[in-house]
This record gives structure tokens, C-alpha cells and sequence, in this order.
């Protein structure tokens, strides 16, 4: 959402941008808001150890509906499949106060998969107003479900923008005779268990088999994944475990790696804008269009299909290569604007609607000016 922000700032003549936060993941929080320079203006702080979906809920519905309550709104912006992103539309909708969903319309058409966020995500978009779909297949899935077309406009991602914006366009692939890159993030609530024990094992199998490589592995605070991680990683060689990385770190690892193993949602977005291939760790994705362009691959929690593909994309460049190179059909660096575009029409305050975000099927990834702002393809 930090895009979003920005793009509502740079334009105060026409918007008063309020940003309230959950406070959920403490440390990772902190550190995102510090690197887009956001200071929120409403902090909930609803963490605490080892808390239920139940407690995550009734606390971040009392802390929105106070915020709500504090002055009266135009329109409450929430982004994503996220329980903030749910209970905020919910506190909204008591208030009376209209809902723009960013991200909205991705589906796996499984309400256990992911868990809990594929709900989230559609409970969000029936309370939305005004729905910014990143890509068309998800407005699709939004008209199916009996959204009008007025009020949903395909802006890209946001997350492209913010990748862009970091990163920049550094990919630096491992130099001749160099360990290349393995870098891990998996952490899902449906892999908690034996799933997440066999995804760790494998790569533990990996880093034993192979001296070419090196695996970075970003845990989880959650003492479910850290406590596997730990079990099944801990003291392998040529694996290095960390906290979970600050965003600039985490951008410029991503753009060093060979390949990336995640069983996240965003990130299957992020790393084709930087040409890395990605080893999917779940058993459905709500974002087929990574699926369908070739750049993500998904083999569940299946040790052997994850060893498979790994080497695969070790052994055989032309095949790293096809994936590599496939065409990333997740944004340009301009989803903020076109987002806000939306907003100003959905409002009236335009005329005309944003043009719809597609994919340049020429290119596989936009080359970002500084700060993410799209100069050629």
C-alpha cells in the first residue's frame, strides 16, 4: 500500500490521507514504514504471543471502529487478503463509510486455500464500493460475482511499484564458479505442520546434495515455521537462516537469486518483475496468471517434485532461462497512479477513467527511472 500512500500525498490538494495500522508483525512493520518514510497516524499495536484468528479479529475491529469513530471519512482504502483488510471494510460498512479494495478479485475458488486469506479477500471485495484489480482475469472473477463494472478499474499491482521503486532493475545473476542463490520464504498457515516439515527437509536435502549453491532462508517470526526452520535447517551446510529481512535487503537478495522457493502471494508477483524464477510451495494460487505465463511453478508440499524442479533449474539454463524470461503480467510501476486515477473518478472528481493495466507481451520486464516511474519495456 506504501505507493498508494505516496500517490495520495503528492496530490493534497485534492486528498487528506490518513493511514491507520494494525501493528501486527511488529519489527517487519516498522521497518517498511521507515524505509517509505509513512508515519502512521493511527498505531492499534494488537500483537501479542502466539495469538488466535479470533483475538486478531476482535482486536482489530475495536481498534479500526475507534479510529472510524474519530472523524468522518470519504472513503476507507484497504488493500489485499489480509485480516486488517477484511476487518477494516467491516469497520467501515458499520459506519457507513465507503470501501476501496486494492488487490481485489484474485481467487482460488477454495475457501481453505489459502487459509484464512482467500475469505478475507472475498468478504473484502462484497463490502467494497470501488475494487482495483491488478490484473483482468481478477476483475473476471469480480463480474462473475455480480460486481458491476462501474466502480472496478485493473490498475497492475502495487507491489510491482514498490519492487521498482527498491530494487530498481538490479539483477545480478552469480558470476562464473560463484554459489548461486537460493533464496526461501515460506511461511503459510495451511503449511504449518508435517507440509512445512517436508518443504524444509528438501531443501535441506538439496544444500547437502549440491556445493554450488547457497540457500538464504528468511523465517518467519511465527514459533511454528521458526521452530521447523530450526529442526530441519539449522546447522545443514551452505544454508544461512534469518530474521525476516528488511525490505531494501530482501529486493536486492531477490534480484541476486537463481531462483526463489515461497509458498507467499505477493512475492509470486515480485520476482518475475525481476526476471527470477519461482518453486511455489502450495497446492493452489489465487494469482494463475504467474501460473500461466510460465515465471511460477507449484509443487505443493511434495519433497520430491521441489528437489526436482530445483535441480531442474540448476542443471538446465535453457529451461531457467524460458522461465526467467517469460512475461511478468503483474504491473509496470504505475499501479499507484493508475489507483488513484480510479479514485478520482470513482469520486468524480475525473472525467475519464484510468486506461486498464496490460501487459506488454513484447517485453518481459519494465526498465523503472528513478523511483519505479516506467521508462521503456
Amino acid at each position: 500500500m506504501a505507493p498508494v500512500v505516496r500517490e495520495l500525498e503528492a496530490r493534497a490538494d485534492r486528498f487528506r490521507t490518513v493511514v491507520a495500522v494494525t501493528g501486527q508483525h511488529r519489527e517487519m512493520l516498522d521497518q517498511v514504514l521507515e524505509h517509505f518514510g509513512i508515519t502512521p497516524d493511527h498505531d492499534l499495536h494488537i500483537m501479542t504471543p502466539r495469538q488466535t484468528l479470533t483475538e486478531i479479529a476482535l482486536r482489530g475491529l475495536a481498534g479500526l471502529d475507534r479510529v472510524l469513530a474519530g472523524e468522518r471519512f470519504d472513503l476507507v482504502l484497504v488493500h489485499g487478503d489480509a485480516a486488517t483488510s477484511f476487518l477494516g471494510s467491516l469497520a467501515a460498512f458499520y459506519h457507513r463509510v465507503p470501501v476501496g479494495h486494492v488487490e481485489a478479485g484474485l481467487r482460488t475458488h477454495k475457501r481453505y486455500s489459502p487459509f484464512p486469506e482467500e475469505m478475507n479477500r472475498r468478504l473484502a471485495d462484497v463490502l467494497a464500493d470501488v475494487h482495483f484489480a491488478p490484473t483482468t482475469g481478477a476483475r473476471d472473477n469480480l463480474l462473475r460475482e455480480g460486481i458491476g463494472p462501474r466502480g472496478i478499474y485493473v490498475t497492475g499491482n502495487t507491489a510491482i511499484d514498490a519492487l521498482l521503486w527498491t530494487a530498481g532493475d538490479d539483477r545480478r545473476p552469480a558470476e562464473p564458479g560463484e554459489p548461486r542463490l537460493i533464496l526461501v520464504e515460506c511461511h503459510r498457515r495451511e503449511n504449518w505442520g508435517p507440509p512445512l516439515d517436508r518443504i524444509f527437509g528438501a531443501l535441506a536435502e538439496l544444500a547437502r546434495r549440491r556445493d554450488d549453491i547457497r540457500l538464504v532462508v528468511s523465517v518467519h517470526r511465527n514459533p511454528e515455521v521458526a521452530g521447523t526452520a530450526g529442526r530441519r535447517l539449522g546447522g545443514q551446510p551452505r544454508v544461512v537462516l534469518r530474521d525476516p529481512l528488511p525490505y531494501p535487503e530482501w529486493a536486492a537478495l531477490l534480484g541476486q537469486a537463481h531462483f526463489l522457493v515461497t509458498d507467499s502471494g505477493g512475492v509470486q508477483e515480485e520476482a518475475p518483475a525481476l526476471g527470477v524464477p519461482v518453486i511455489l510451495c502450495r497446492e493452489d494460487t489465487e494469482r494463475p496468471e504467474a501460473r500461466d505465463a510460465g515465471t511460477v511453478r507449484l509443487v505443493g508440499s511434495d519433497a520430491g517434485a521441489l528437489l526436482d524442479l530445483a535441480e531442474t533449474l540448476l542443471d538446465d539454463a535453457a529451461e531457467h532461462d524460458r522461465m526467467a524470461r517469460a512475461v511478468n503480467p503483474y504491473g509496470d510501476g504505475q499501479a499507484a497512479r493508475r489507483t488513484v486515477d480510479g479514485l478520482e473518478h470513482f469520486l468524480g472528481l475525473r472525467a475519464e477513467p484510468p486506461e486498464d493495466w496490460r501487459p506488454v507481451i513484447a517485453s518481459r520486464r519494465i526498465s523503472p527511472g528513478p523511483h519505479g516511474t516506467a521508462t521503456g519495456g
